[in-house]
């Protein structure tokens, strides 16, 4: 392979590189330097100068001719004249940059960065960090003992930082860390929902735009929202307070008035000038909970102060400033709302650039488990003492808490209450069979409304899967040649599909009790293969009648 040749690229040190007189051979030169080390043969150098240096510059190519006759020093001058104007300076040489014909195939580009400005430094540091100039920088330092001749040593870097492994294990770790860190330190096991904080732990440490959570109520849109901004926080990307408030506690004069703030006598009761909440926010992070329930003028007051960073308080003729970052949640379906003119369309497409749907806890049955865990060994912790499930008592509780008996209609939120009362009646922290059995019973009472609702509807037929629909989806033909008992199965499998979010959410439900007994468990699989049977897959089955 043909080696390369060394190209010097860097600017002409007006103090370091000077010297008159046979004296100057006895000084360090910074630029010199590069061509009296033994190890190194420059082929050429780019050496950058302003008009006022003409002399030196000249001076400065003769004597590295004299110690590297085989180097040859190409002077640039570069018409700044202020070498100090960092616009100046960054646009010369990225012109400079833009019009130099490098050839990588043939040579090596180092750029030295010991000599010129600060501000010169600086712009070749980022032109080459950008790979506007495709090169190493070279740093060069002056012997320990100044003896003529000695060229001191020089050090190169490489700041493409994908050849670093070691720093590209660190990056992957700090975002690991980072993701954990959303999760709380919990190993949640649903891909989807792992996808899903691994994309929002980019947007956030990336991206000042607003984010939008939507999902259940008690799904954790308001936990992740403030571990987001202790994210931030710790990465210095905001500076203020974490500003919660929830929107459906917001009602009239009230809730223009907690927001943006208003002056003394703007409506009746107002005694006293109040900042809001939205000054509050400057500089952090204002999470607005169920956003879905301010009013219109309130969405028109939010827009105009997410886009401008300014608004009017209630009764004042002058603008304020807050320069906050924007997190909204809500469990309604703006969408549907912006449809029927409760929620604007303008308001709903600037907070819907990053938007995350959170599943509910039942979506999630995987993550029962580590949650319970987690949840357990915090109460433990408040309680002061270890709290643990005895074996026959984890398999009995995860049994029901995955079964589509258990509604967690008040997803984390009735897991916690689960949790800490288990923890709190165990005794010497122990939590037996007849203890969850105990717990079983009063979740199925919790929610026997909610169950009897939802029996009540299938019995009316509502949404349920019938004959007609099997017709619609194999033909008058095809369903006429099933059994009667394949018919009743097949429905209530389309029904099951209808009912949940995903292939494999399904075939969970479907082979909750058989699954237990298999070494390997592939629910998706086995719906999938068992649909396939009557010429149907998951894109058609999962359609909403």
């Amino acid at each position: 392979m043909m080696r390369k040749e060394k190209v010097v690229i860097g600017f002409l040190g007006t103090q370091l590189d000077a010297g008159k007189g046979a004296g100057r051979w006895e000084k360090w030169r910074p630029t010199v330097s590069l061509a009296q080390h033994e190890d190194v043969v420059v082929k050429r150098m780019e050496l950058l100068y302003t008009p006022p240096h003409h002399d030196l510059a000249h001076q400065v190519r003769t004597d590295i001719h004299t110690a590297s006759p085989e180097t040859t020093v190409h002077l640039v001058k570069l018409d700044i004249a202020d070498p100090w104007d960092f616009g100046e300076v960054y646009a010369t040489l990225f012109d400079w940059a833009q019009g130099y014909r490098f050839d990588t195939e043939r040579e090596e580009y180092w750029t030295h960065i010991t000599t010129g400005t600060h501000v010169a430094q600086i712009c070749l540091f980022l032109l080459v960090e950008s790979r506007r100039i495709p090169s190493v920088l070279a740093q060069t330092s002056p012997p320990k003992r100044q003896q003529m001749g000695d060229p001191g040593s020089y050090a190169l870097i490489d700041l493409d930082l994908s050849r670093y492994d070691v720093i590209a294990q660190r990056f992957g770790a700090e975002q690991r860390d980072a993701v954990d860190f959303l999760k709380s330190g919990i190993a949640t096991r649903n891909a989807r929902f792992n996808a899903l904080i691994e994309e929002v732990e980019r947007v956030a440490v990336r991206s000042r735009a607003p984010i939008l959570f939507t999902g259940p109520t008690g799904a954790g849109k308001s936990h992740l929202a403030r571990r987001l901004f202790e994210l931030k926080k710790a990465r210095h990307q905001v500076e203020g307070d974490f500003v919660e408030v929830n929107c459906a506690t917001l009602h009239g004069d009230g809730a223009a008035s907690t927001l943006f703030g208003h002056k003394k006598g703007a409506f009746t009761g107002a005694a006293a000038d109040r900042a809001g909440l939205l000054r509050t926010a400057h500089k952090g992070v204002l999470f607005l909970d169920e956003i879905g329930e301010l009013g219109l003028d309130e969405q028109a007051m939010l827009l105009k102060a997410v886009e401008e960073k300014r608004f009017y308080p209630m009764g004042s003729d002058r603008e304020v400033a807050s320069d906050f970052e924007l997190i909204a949640g809500t469990n309604r379906d703006l969408r549907t709302e912006v449809a029927a003119g409760r929620f604007r369309e303008d308001l709903y497409a600037r907070i819907n650039l990053w938007s995350y749907q959170l599943p509910g806890l039942a979506q999630r049955p995987e993550d029962i488990e580590p949650h319970l865990d987690h949840l357990l060994a915090r109460t433990g912790v408040e309680l002061g003492r270890m709290v643990r499930l005895s074996a026959e008592a984890r398999v009995a509780y995860l049994r029901f808490a995955q079964s589509s008996d258990a509604l967690w209609s008040g997803n984390f939120r009735d897991l916690s209450a689960s949790a800490t009362r288990l923890a709190t009646l165990a005794d010497s922290g122990r939590i037996g069979l007849p203890l969850v059995e105990a717990e079983i019973a009063r979740l199925r009472w919790l929610w026997q409304a909610a169950r009897d609702a939802r029996d009540g509807m299938a019995q009316a037929g509502v949404g349920t899967v019938g004959r007609d629909d099997l017709v619609e989806l194999l033909g008058e033909e095809a369903v006429g040649g099933l059994d009667l008992f394949d018919q009743l199965q097949l429905a209530a499998v389309l029904q099951m599909c209808r009912q949940s979010r995903t292939l494999s959410d399904a075939g969970r439900q479907l082979f909750n009790a058989s699954r237990t007994q298999r070494t390997v468990v592939n629910d998706a699989d086995r719906l999938r293969k068992f649909l396939a049977r009557f010429g149907l897959d998951w894109e058609r089955v999962s359609r909403k009648g």
